[in-house]
């Protein structure tokens, strides 16, 4: 039996400096790396080099992301710690930064990338999303890759993302070690078997005699698992999986009387937490269904509540479960394809039949979980069958409104709460009345940052800074205002605000006005839809303003667009195209590359969802 060399005293010292302090998730990748290195030292004996043949050279290997909110690249980075311990040399890119010539000649190839909008990939992936679908991408015979996509469900088009580059590689000669896996908002596990198995089928292909070296000289490299540790770096302990009570300081109600929106201001404290996050980052907050709906459902189902039942974390009652653990609001074909096998419905199976696409997405709106159960019962069902249909409730993300450096220990939000009738029922939004109604001053929320790495101030804090973001939009704009001003940055900032209403919806209204008379706020550009006969947006403005916008871009200004993906964020971008196209004298299609140039150097940067 191969035997794992002990640890030095000094390694040893390291190893509990490097640990020490670090947060869960952290301790995730460090117990990855291990169990690695743990899998290649158990095999050393079998894969070691004969003696006198020399060691073989690290077998290479390219693992690039396309993330929105930082999902795929935390994927990406576990990949190279657990890669690393196995013995391999690895390239990790985002798809941004990813030359596409150095493509052909990369012939181990991992992909791990999410789903935004109508299927398409994350901005940060777009050119080499197209690239790879265009006339100049290479033959990759002798190229072997895999492919993680991330996405949603409950939207038509899941994981379209990732189905694309699967299929793509393939059709260029590529071969599959692993099967595609599409992982849905509950991503951990999926992701983390699809690493294991990626890995296993890399050490079979590739030089397995240096995977075995990695793990027989030394037992681990604190190099490496500094390095496998380094990507997850946080200040403190507490984590989408361990959240930080954050006591409500504040919650005021930002929309007028009289308003069709219902916009929360909300202040939760942050002391003692550790918790730092940067303007542009988000704040998960881990939520709880409505209580009234749970004991429907659980009423309707003919379920004890009190019955227990077995979580990913833990045994709760079956009330407790659906409170916390599971989402009973969310539609999606997945859910409907297992309760159909329970229902033994036919009209449900009818409905999930290939070519009634637009007859499904038609059922999925404004219906939930509950309306299901009604329309088709199952009787004496069992707690554990139905609980198996389900999908773990995910905490949601609201963008910071605050600056840390002007509101020490403290967090802002703005949420707008969600309510509506639908099929003959009041609907409320899970998260946001749960904000609204239950987070109120003095209680707590379990909280947990999100660090956004792709929407970002720039750097050069004289660089002028465009901010769009109608409706709650407006929240990283009042962090970035916030953060120029407390930093004393030099850089213009022009502000393009929207909503329904001037009297009613002008979020932050004294606010801004404070900062134009103190010259925090260069400009502001203001468009309520319903205050004229006709509706007038920011897209608008924008195209009123476009010559001193286009000449803001020439000097080097900074572009941000924050909110709805299926309207405003096109046509914001469509508006930017022609601003540049009318004013810098350019054909659409060189409008277009600038546009784009402008996404590759990070000055244009979206938060849209």
């Amino acid at each position: 039996m191969q035997e794992t060399t002990p640890l030095t005293a000094q390694q040893a010292q390291l190893l509990s400096q490097l640990v020490d302090g670090l947060s869960t998730e952290q301790l995730a990748w460090v117990r990855g790396f291990l169990a690695g290195i743990n899998h290649s030292v158990r095999h050393a004996g079998a894969q070691a080099p004969a003696a006198g043949t020399g060691s073989a050279a690290a077998p290479q290997l390219t693992i690039l992301y396309g993330s929105q909110t930082g999902h795929a690249q935390e994927v990406a980075e576990h990949a190279k710690a657990r890669a690393v311990a196995a013995g391999f040399k690895v390239d990790l890119f985002a798809m941004g930064d990813y030359k596409a010539s150095r493509l052909k000649n990369d012939k181990l190839l991992l992909v791990a990338v999410s789903t935004q909008g109508e299927g398409e990939p994350p901005d940060d992936a777009r050119d080499f999303y197209e690239f790879l679908h265009g006339e100049k991408a290479p033959k990759l015979e002798g190229t072997r890759f895999a492919v993680l996509g991330l996405g949603d469900s409950s939207y038509e088009k899941f994981c379209q993302a990732g189905k694309d580059f699967d299929a793509r590689l393939a059709a260029l000669g590529a071969e599959r070690l692993v099967a595609r896996v599409d992982s849905d908002v509950d991503y951990d596990g999926p992701a983390e078997r699809w690493i294991e198995e990626t890995v296993e089928a890399l050490k079979r292909v590739a030089a397995p005699a240096a995977a075995g070296k990695a793990g027989a000289a030394d037992g681990f490299s604190l190099a490496s698992l500094a390095g496998a540790v380094a990507p997850a770096a946080a200040a403190s302990q507490y984590s989408r999986k361990h959240p930080f009570d954050a006591t409500v300081l504040e919650n005021l109600t930002l929309s007028g009387r009289g308003s069709s929106k219902e916009v929360h201001h909300i202040e939760l404290s942050l002391e003692g937490s550790g918790l730092t996050y940067e303007p542009g980052d988000a704040l998960g907050v881990v939520v709880k269904n409505d209580e009234t709906l749970v004991d429907e459902l659980i009423d309707t189902l003919a379920l004890d509540p009190q019955a227990t039942t077995t979580t990913q974390d833990s045994t709760l009652s079956l009330r407790e479960a659906f409170l916390r653990a599971y989402d009973i609001t969310t539609l999606s074909r997945a859910f409907l394809e297992k309760y159909a096998a329970l229902a033994e419905s036919t009209e449900l199976k009818a409905l999930l039949a290939a070519g009634n696409e637009t007859a499904l997405r038609d059922y999925l709106y404004g219906r939930d979980v509950l309306d299901v159960v009604r329309q088709f019962p199952v009787r004496k069902v069992k707690a554990a069958e139905f609980v198996g249909t389900l999908r773990t409730l995910q905490p949601r993300l609201y963008s910071i409104a605050s600056s840390l450096a002007a509101n020490p220990e403290a967090v802002h939000i703005t949420v707008g709460a969600v309510r509506y009738d639908s099929h003959g029922r009041a609907r409320r939004g899970v998260a946001s009345t749960y904000l609204a109604d239950v987070a109120r001053e003095g209680e707590t929320v379990p909280v947990y940052i999100e660090a956004n790495r792709n929407f970002k101030l720039p750097s050069d804090s004289s660089a002028p800074v465009i901010m769009i973001g109608p409706g709650t939009g407006i929240a990283p704009f009042r962090a970035f205002v916030e953060e120029r001003q407390a930093l004393d940055a030099p850089g213009r900032n022009w502000l393009f605000f929207g909503d329904r209403n001037f009297r009613t919806d002008f979020l932050y209204q004294r606010e801004w006005q404070r900062y134009v008379k103190d010259g925090a706020l260069t400009k502001i550009d203001l468009a309520f839809s319903r205050d004229g006969e006709d509706k007038v947006y920011v897209q608008h403005r924008m195209r009123e303003q476009g010559k001193e916008l286009y000449a803001w871009l020439q000097e080097g200004a900074y572009l941000y667009v924050c909110g709805d993906a299926d309207q405003m964020a096109r046509d914001v971008n469509t508006a930017l195209v022609d601003i540049v196209a009318e004013h810098g004298g350019l054909a659409q299609d060189a409008a277009a590359e600038y546009v784009k140039t402008l996404q590759r150097e990070k000055r244009y940067q979206r938060d849209v969802y």
